[in-house]
């Protein structure tokens, strides 16, 4: 089994880095810093990414390029958990008649992400997909 490992440091203020095996990254509240929930959902994304390829080269699915949009809101009263995600996935330079493939996979998807899994204990997650055909 891999070990997952991240250093973070912090000064007494909400100013730090987190470190990983492949560099550093500003966490806080200023600009261009990482927020938390910035982590967590940028984690659900890329998981639901890494999870999809797996899926998509089974199928043969043939497309260019993917934007993946992700909200979410935290619920007011303590903890502050997520109360909802919406993922919306844009998946350009699509070749023809691999609409039902892409919604099977997109399904999948949501359902074997580690991260997604881990979520949805705690809110509702909504996955929407659009497909854009080759020029």
């Amino acid at each position: 089994m891999e070990t997952q490992h991240v250093n973070l440091n912090f000064s007494q203020e909400f100013a730090g880095n987190l470190q990983t095996k492949l560099g550093e990254f500003p966490i806080g509240s200023q600009p261009g810093d990482l927020l938390p929930y910035d982590m967590v959902l940028g984690a659900l994304g890329s998981c639901f990414y890494a999870t999809f390829l797996g899926i998509a080269e089974k199928m043969r699915l043939e497309y260019e390029k993917v934007e993946i949009d992700i909200r979410g809101a935290k619920r007011q009263e303590v903890p502050t958990t997520l109360e909802w995600v919406e993922v919306k996935l844009d998946f350009y330079g699509v070749a023809p008649k691999q609409d039902n493939k892409f919604a099977r996979a997109v399904d999948l998807a949501g359902q074997y992400c580690s991260v997604h899994e881990m979520i949805a204990q705690v809110a509702k997650i909504t996955t929407t997909y659009e497909l854009h055909p080759q020029a």
